[in-house]
Formats: structure tokens, C-alpha cells, sequence
């Protein structure tokens, strides 16, 4: 019996174990995974409500809506409640002047980035007032300058795209509602969006990736911003301190950190761009787009608008065509237009206008040089000079060379503006080369070429004072083979005018060989459209052959008045 009774009792305390086993977990147990849960589920609203206040934020920013960006910047909401001796539950009527002030603070800020000055032949599109260039590190702007209102939704700006792209948690914030208050916290989220601009004549402009040197004198080439990813921190739960808003964006502090003063509210993490995550628009991201824009800047009447539309074109594809081509003729005639005296002549044609303004300038590259090298900067001036024009030409021209060889007329203009430029050996290289590529069934342009070619030779000639140089029969050569080739009445006075110029720097001048050119170069002059006896006694007037003509009586027959023939 006392057998039976130690195993019964085996068999009891063994079935307590098996029931202990399957019994369901204690309170304690259930009470620990409850809270868990509770945790994650404020975690995630929390994260929820931060994400959902920094695309608001932004997107409020950029559509220019001044109470909803109000209502969710935390300055703002702390500027309301610091200066309010009660609570405040709800927020201002739309029409309180508190918005206004906040958006004010945000348009101060914003304007360290908007480009006010002159900037000449680099203007860029959309222009002074509108055009947003960042030309420091991006990592230096607060993050609300790259969704500004000027980049925003509505015209004139291209408008943004906004994207989520994920959220982390921060350590709390802190900071102090008042100076004699105790020091309060609020839980703070990091979140992260993609800023992407729709339009690459409107979006932000820096300078390109590699070209932050700042000891560099030489100008910075420029792209344009397509995308960015900025961090906003987000601090939550702000109700519970007296917030009438529960989350609010840190974009720009309250108070900054000064000696012995912490920031206001006081953050680990700065809300602005995050470092490398920049892109910029390429050639092939809208090519039809900057074809459109090259025909929609031919029709602007300004030429600071239209220089301003083409260099936004090419700093997106350096190497457009169009634009190249736009932008150098375009510079080329103003060049021309600013030709010094010859404006004040009475010409009524223009192709001959251009030739003597092409004149004046091959004469004053070789002489004084003043407005062929002072730059508006440089001279402290209030618009462009020739030589902005001709600094901003010749890379345009050299790309477009590159890419439309067979552009032969830019070509011919290239050389011509590396002479005014005096850089002498790529002038006569470049028209070396053109004359060489210019198929003998071109007879005028190959004229034109020989022409241009001579005048680069006497150009070294003259400002290096080298008469024994063979550059000057060459170029009497030259002008020669030109005046025989054509059977155009413009090109054969030029041809014989630059063969009697050219004459003038010979180690043994002859005058009489002289006078007989310029005969025959009036001759020819005599015959074109538009002519006057005033404008061919300008073409003797340059300091290069007045000292010549007015030494020898033999020449005042050509300044003699009389009738065209």
C-alpha cells in the first residue's frame, strides 16, 4: 500500500508540471508585450506626424502659403506662445499678421541665394531678382532655400516635386519656453525627402561639382540643380508644452548658439542639404525643352533677356548647337554696333556697316585697345563694354567650331575675334585653316578668308612693331590673290584697301604703291549702296594711315570731295 501511495503521488506532482507547462503566460508577461506594442504604435504615429509636417512644410514653402508654412515652422509657433502670458490652444486667424512676420524671416533668409547683382554676359535666366544661385557649399544653406517659393509650384518658377524618402529618430530636443522657465523636451525625428525641379531654365543654379576653388581668378562654370535630398528635424508631442500645433519643422533656429547662450530649440542634427546627394540636369535629360528655349530666346527684344536664356541652355548642354550659334552671332553684332565712330556715320547699308565697323575694330586692336580689353567689372561700369562681349564670344564660338566644322562663316568670325583679342597666332591659324578647308567653288568666302587672314598677319606685325617680318608680304600676297579671285565690288575694295595698309608697315614704303591701292580701292567703294564721300574719308582717318597720308601732299586728292560716279 505505501508503494501505491508514493507512486500516485509521482503521478500527481508530474501531471502539476505538465498543467504548469500549458498554463497561458502570467499578467506580468501579457502587460510587458502590451506596452511593447503601445510603444511602437506612438513610435510610428509620431513618425508619421514628423513626415507628414516636413512634406507639408515644404510644400507650403514653395507654394508660397504663408499661414500653412506658419503653422508648421517651430520659430514661428515659438515666437507665438513665448510672447503670450496665457496658453494658447488654437492658432491665429489666417489673417493675423504673426504669418506675415514668419514669412518674412524665411524671405531674409532666402535671399542671401537670390542673385541681385549686374552680372553682364554671364546674366542666367530667369534673371536679376529671380534667379537662385547658390554659390556656396549647398551644405551651408538652411533647407528651405531650396524649396522657396521663387522655385515653387507657380509661375514664374518651374515648379518642384517634394518625395519622401524615409525617417529616423533623433535624441530629444531641448530649450527653454522663457529665460526663467526650467528646461522642456520634445521627441525629434529626422526626415528625409527628395527635392526634385521639373524645369532646367528655372532650377537652381551652382557652381559645377569640382569648381569650389576660392582662390581662383578664373570664372567657375555653372549647371543647373536638378535634384537635392534635404533632412528636416521635426520635433512632435508640442501640445503637451503650450504649442497650438503638436509638430512643427526646425528650419531655422529661434536663437542661435552664442558664448554661454545654447541654441534655441537646442537639436544633434540641423535641418539643410545632405552632403553629396546633389544631381545636376544633363544634355540628354530635355533636349526638345532647350531646343524650344533657343527659339523662344531669338524672340525676345532685349538682348539681356536673350543672352540670359541662352547661357541657362548652356550651361545645361555646353555644346548645343543652336544656342552656340545664337549667342555668337548675337555677341558678334553687338560687337559690331558698338564700333566707336563709325556709329556716327550715315550708312545705309548694313553689310556695309558691318565691313567698316569690322574695319574700326582691326584698327583699334592694333592700337589703344581700351574697349576691346576693359571689362565692365574691371572698369567698374555700369553695363557690358565690347570686350564683355568678345570674353563671352570666343568660347562659344571655339565650342561651336567644335561641334559644326563646317560652319564656316563662325570660323572666319573666330579668327577675326582672336586678332581683336590679340592673340596673334591662334588669328592666323584659325584663318590659315579656314582658307585651306574652303572648296575652290566658294570663290566669295575663300576671298573673304584671304582677306581676313591678311589682316591677322599685319595685326602681329603692328602691335610687335617687327618690320622685317615676312607676315606682311605675306598678307599683300594674300589680299592680292583675294582681289582677283572676287567679282564682289564690297570685297574688292577690301581686298585693295588692305593690300595699301598693309604697305604702310613694309621696311621700304612706297608711297606712290600706296595712293595707287587706295585709288582703286575707291574706286570700287564708290560703287557699293550707302556710300559717302564723309565715310571714305573715315577709312583714312585711323592713326595707322593718317600719319602717312598727311605727310605726303600726293595723297590730298583722296580727301578732295566729289560726286559718285
Amino acid at each position: 500500500m505505501r508503494h501505491v501511495w508514493f507512486l500516485m503521488r509521482g503521478l500527481a506532482l508530474a501531471a502539476g508540471c505538465l498543467a504548469a507547462l500549458l498554463l497561458p503566460p502570467s499578467n506580468g508577461a501579457g502587460t510587458a508585450q502590451a506596452a511593447q506594442a503601445v510603444k511602437q504604435a506612438k513610435a510610428a504615429a509620431k513618425s508619421s506626424a514628423a513626415t507628414s509636417a516636413a512634406q507639408g512644410y515644404a510644400e507650403a514653402v514653395a507654394g508660397g502659403d504663408r499661414v500653412s508654412a506658419g503653422r508648421l515652422d517651430f520659430a514661428c509657433q515659438f515666437r507665438l506662445i513665448a510672447g503670450s502670458p496665457k496658453r494658447i490652444t488654437a492658432f491665429p486667424p489666417d489673417s493675423d499678421p504673426l504669418y506675415r512676420s514668419c514669412w518674412d524671416r524665411l524671405t531674409h533668409a532666402h535671399a542671401v541665394a537670390v542673385e541681385q547683382r549686374e552680372l553682364g554676359m554671364d546674366v542666367m535666366w530667369p534673371g536679376r531678382g529671380s534667379l537662385v544661385f547658390l554659390g556656396e557649399d549647398l551644405t551651408r544653406y538652411p533647407a528651405s532655400v531650396f524649396v522657396m517659393d521663387l522655385l515653387g509650384l507657380s509661375p514664374p518658377a518651374g515648379g518642384l516635386r517634394v518625395e519622401l524618402i524615409d525617417s529616423t529618430p533623433l535624441p530629444a530636443s531641448s530649450f527653454r519656453l522663457r529665460e526663467d522657465t526650467p528646461l522642456v523636451s520634445a521627441p525629434a525625428t529626422l526626415v528625409r525627402v527628395r527635392v526634385t525641379y521639373k524645369d532646367p531654365l528655372t532650377s537652381p543654379v551652382t557652381y559645377a561639382p569640382g569648381a569650389y576653388q576660392w582662390t581662383n581668378t578664373v570664372k567657375r562654370p555653372r549647371r543647373a540643380l536638378k535634384a537635392v535630398t534635404l533632412k528636416w528635424v521635426v520635433l512632435s508631442n508640442l501640445r503637451k508644452l503650450g504649442f497650438p500645433g503638436d509638430a512643427a519643422v526646425v528650419n531655422l533656429p529661434v536663437v542661435d548658439a552664442t558664448d554661454g547662450h545654447p541654441a534655441v530649440p537646442f537639436v544633434t542634427e540641423t535641418s539643410g542639404a545632405v552632403p553629396n546627394s546633389a544631381s545636376w540636369w544633363e544634355p540628354a535629360d530635355a533636349p526638345g525643352l532647350l531646343i524650344a528655349a533657343v527659339g523662344r530666346a531669338a524672340q525676345f527684344p532685349e538682348q539681356r533677356d536673350r543672352i540670359a536664356l541662352l547661357n541657362r541652355v548652356l550651361i545645361v548642354d555646353p555644346f548645343q548647337p543652336d544656342a552656340l550659334t545664337a549667342l555668337t552671332r548675337d555677341l558678334y553684332q553687338a560687337i559690331l554696333n558698338e564700333a566707336g565712330s563709325v556709329r556716327a556715320l550715315r550708312i545705309s547699308d548694313k553689310v556695309l556697316a558691318a565691313r567698316l565697323s569690322e574695319f574700326f575694330w582691326d584698327t583699334s586692336a592694333q592700337t589703344d585697345r581700351l574697349d576691346l580689353s576693359l571689362g565692365m567689372e574691371v572698369g567698374g561700369l555700369s553695363k557690358p563694354t565690347p570686350a564683355d562681349y568678345l570674353y563671352r564670344m570666343i568660347p562659344a564660338m571655339e565650342k561651336l567650331a567644335q561641334v559644326r566644322p563646317e560652319d564656316l562663316e563662325n570660323r572666319l568670325r573666330l579668327g577675326t575675334a582672336y586678332r581683336w583679342n590679340n592673340d596673334q597666332l591662334a588669328a592666323i591659324a584659325t584663318h590659315e585653316a579656314l582658307v585651306n578647308d574652303t572648296p575652290p567653288e566658294r570663290a566669295a568666302l575663300r576671298a573673304r578668308a584671304l582677306i581676313e587672314l591678311a589682316w591677322s598677319r599685319i595685326a602681329r606685325v603692328a602691335w610687335n612693331r617687327t618690320s622685317s617680318d615676312p607676315g606682311i608680304p605675306q598678307a599683300y600676297q594674300e589680299a592680292q590673290k583675294a582681289l582677283k579671285l572676287t567679282d564682289q565690288p564690297l570685297d574688292k575694295f577690301a581686298a585693295a584697301y588692305t593690300m595699301a595698309y598693309s604697305l604702310v608697315f613694309a621696311p621700304n614704303r612706297e608711297n606712290r604703291v600706296i595712293l595707287e591701292h587706295l585709288i582703286e580701292a575707291h574706286r570700287w567703294y564708290r560703287e557699293l549702296a550707302g556710300t559717302s564721300q564723309e565715310s571714305w574719308r573715315y577709312l583714312l582717318s585711323n592713326d595707322t594711315l593718317k600719319a602717312v597720308i598727311d605727310a605726303d601732299p600726293a595723297f590730298k586728292p583722296l580727301l578732295a570731295s566729289s560726286e559718285k560716279s
